[in-house]
C-alpha cells in the first residue's frame, strides 16, 4: 500500500515540523489539535519557520506557498478517516495516547498505519488500546524535524514486516535516514544518550570540572557539535529528566538514575534556553 495521505494529531513543536516536512515532500497532511487556540499557534509557528527559510534563501514564497496549500488544519479527528499513516505527536501521556488512539481506531479505516512520535514511551502499550497491533509502529523523528535526518523506525513484537517497510520508505520519501529499534523504552539514540548527559550532570554536580570545561572537554575532545550541559539547556532539563525516570523505572539501573542536582534544578524552574536558565544564563545580554 503506498501512504499518499498523512495525519498528524498535535501541532506543537514536533507535530508542526512533521506536518510541514511530510507537506513539502508532496504528502497531503492533516493536522489537528484539541483547541483552535493551540491549532493556530502551532500553524503560526509553521509559518514563521518558513518565512524563516524565504528570508534566508533557503526556499521561495512559491513553494511555502505550495507546501502550505497541501496542510489542512482541523480540531476534529474525524477529518483523519482517509488517512493512510498517523503520527501522533501529542503529550508524552501513555493514558492520553492511548484514549486517542482507541477514538482513533473507530474512526480510520483498517488499512491505516498508527506511528507514534514519542521518545520513551512503549509503543505496544499504545497499541494494546486498538484492533490493529500489527499495523502500529514508533516513528521518532528528531528536533527541528525538517533539518535532522534521522528518524527512528520501532518494531513492537506485533508489528507486521510489510508496514516496517512501508514506514522505512516513507522516512526516505521524507528525506530521512531511519533506523530501526525495537520497541524498548528510549530506543536507540535515548537509550545511548540520557545516561551520557546524567553522567555529565554528574561530574559538574560534584565538583570534578567546571561546566564550561565539561562541554570544552566533549566538543574538542571528542567531535560533539555542542557539549552535554548545553545540550541538556538546548533540550530542556525536565525532558530529559521524564525520559530518565522513565529509563530508571524500567531498568532500575543506576545509570539511569537522574542527579539531585538535575531534579532540584527541574523544580525550581531552571530548565534551560526556554525557561531563560539553566546550566548557563540565557538573560544576561552577550
Amino acid at each position: 500500500m503506498a501512504i499518499r495521505k498523512v495525519g498528524v494529531v498535535g501541532c506543537g513543536l514536533m507535530g508542526s515540523g512533521i506536518a510541514q516536512t511530510c507537506a513539502a515532500s508532496g504528502y497531503d497532511v492533516v493536522i489537528a489539535e484539541v483547541s483552535q487556540e493551540l491549532l493556530d499557534k502551532g500553524m503560526d509557528r509553521l509559518r514563521g519557520f518558513l518565512a524563516d527559510g524565504v528570508k534566508r534563501g533557503k526556499m521561495t514564497q512559491e513553494q511555502v506557498d505550495a507546501i502550505l496549500s497541501r496542510i489542512k488544519p482541523t480540531v476534529s479527528l474525524k477529518d483523519f478517516a482517509d488517512r493512510d499513516l498517523i503520527v501522533e505527536a501529542i503529550i508524552e501521556n501513555m493514558a492520553e495516547k492511548r484514549k486517542l488512539y482507541a477514538e482513533l481506531d473507530k474512526i480510520c479505516p483498517p488499512h491505516t498505519i498508527f506511528a507514534s512520535n514519542t521518545s520513551s514511551l512503549t509503543i505496544i502499550e499504545m497499541a494494546a488500546a486498538t484492533k490493529r497491533l500489527d499495523r502500529f509502529i514508533g516513528l521518532h523523528f528528531f528536533n527541528p524535524v525538517p533539518l535532522m535526518k534521522l528518524v527512528e523506525v520501532v518494531k513492537t513484537i506485533c508489528s507486521s514486516d510489510e508496514v516496517i517497510q512501508e514506514a522505512r520508505a516513507f522516512a526516505e520519501s521524507l528525506g530521512k535516514k531511519p533506523v530501526l529499534a525495537k520497541d524498548t523504552p528510549g530506543f536507540i539514540v535515548n537509550l545511548l544518550l540520557v545516561p551520557y548527559l546524567l553522567d555529565a550532570v554528574r561530574v559538574y554536580e560534584n565538583g570534578l570540572a567546571s561546566r564550561e570545561d565539561i562541554d570544552t572537554a566533549m566538543v574538542l575532545g571528542c567531535g560533539y557539535p555542542m557539549g552535554p550541559l548545553t545540550l541538556l539547556d538546548l533540550v530542556g532539563l525536565d525532558t530529559t529528566y521524564y525520559i530518565a525516570n522513565i529509563l530508571f523505572e524500567e531498568f532500575k539501573e543506576p545509570k539511569y538514575a537522574a542527579p539531585p542536582l538535575m531534579k532540584r534544578m527541574v523544580l525550581a524552574g531552571q530548565l534551560g534556553r526556554k525557561s531563560g536558565k539553566g546550566f548557563y544564563d540565557y538573560t544576561e545580554k552577550k
